[in-house]
């Protein structure tokens, strides 16, 4: 269930330029809370909320991490909250990940500022996940000690080669399949790069679990800002990101050719 308030910031930092990651202490929301759901943060000024992915929880210090990237007026605002500030939030909201029996492998996929959802996921498999990131250069790339703190294999891409591999998040997911099929995939970025792994994932026969990022107005499925057509049982439905997703099962999302 999910909780409003006003709630502390404990830590802030810049990760990149205007990405930024904060910490805020908010124990009944941490309690509640799962990989793969988000928050949806008021902007002092604004009327509408920013809907924020949920980076990590920790239940044992009652906190959450939110890790955004400045994209306009209303993040922007946020950007200027700073440790010992309140925060209004609405959260946990929508959908989380799938998280399998200890044992089984996972392989999680981040690109841009779909990584940070990934981090929360990938602790949930610790030295069974492997975590491929890709960014467009040096400078956007983040929270790559995050997964190796976690024992995650970590693989990271960039697209002009100035950091870890030269390539796609994809070329370096074909790879590692080379070397072994995982039990899930999960994966949050770029809609293009969404659909090149489930493509990949339904010939593997592996399952797979994407987060979509997309604009919202009340982050509780009462207004058709955020919807995005699905699949299920041969029927083709509109489904709400916030409520019905953000997580959904890859085979259910239907890409825009």
């Amino acid at each position: 269930m999910y909780k409003q308030g006003k709630y502390p910031i404990v830590s802030k930092k810049a990760l990149a330029k205007g990405v930024f990651d904060i910490e805020i202490y908010c124990p009944h929301i941490a309690k509640e809370a799962r990989a793969g759901q988000f928050a949806q943060v008021a902007a002092e000024g604004f009327f509408l909320r920013r809907p924020i992915s949920i980076c990590d929880i920790d239940k044992n210090k009652g906190t959450i991490r939110l890790v955004f990237e400045v994209r306009g007026h209303g993040t922007d605002k946020l950007s200027e909250l700073n440790k010992d500030c309140l925060i209004d939030i609405i959260a946990p909201l929508g959908n989380g990940f799938k998280v399998l029996e200890k044992g089984k492998k996972a392989i999680c996929i981040g690109g841009g500022i779909g990584t940070p959802p990934m981090v929360g996921i990938a602790k949930e498999y610790g030295e069974n996940a492997t975590v491929i990131s890709g960014f467009r250069n040096a400078s956007a790339v983040i929270l790559q000690e995050d997964f190796k703190a976690i024992g995650a294999d970590t693989i990271l891409c960039t697209d002009d080669g100035s950091a870890g591999i030269h390539g796609f998040v994809t070329d370096a997911f074909k790879a590692e399949l080379n070397k072994e099929k995982p039990d899930i995939v999960y994966a949050c970025g770029p809609m293009v790069m969404l659909k090149n792994i489930t493509k990949i994932c339904e010939e593997n026969g592996i399952y797979c679990q994407v987060s979509l990022e997309q604009r919202m107005a009340c982050g509780v499925g009462a207004c058709l800002v955020c919807v995005c057509r699905t699949v299920k049982d041969g029927q083709e439905f509109n489904s709400h990101v916030c409520k019905d997703g953000p997580v959904f099962d890859s085979k259910e999302v239907l890409f825009h050719e």
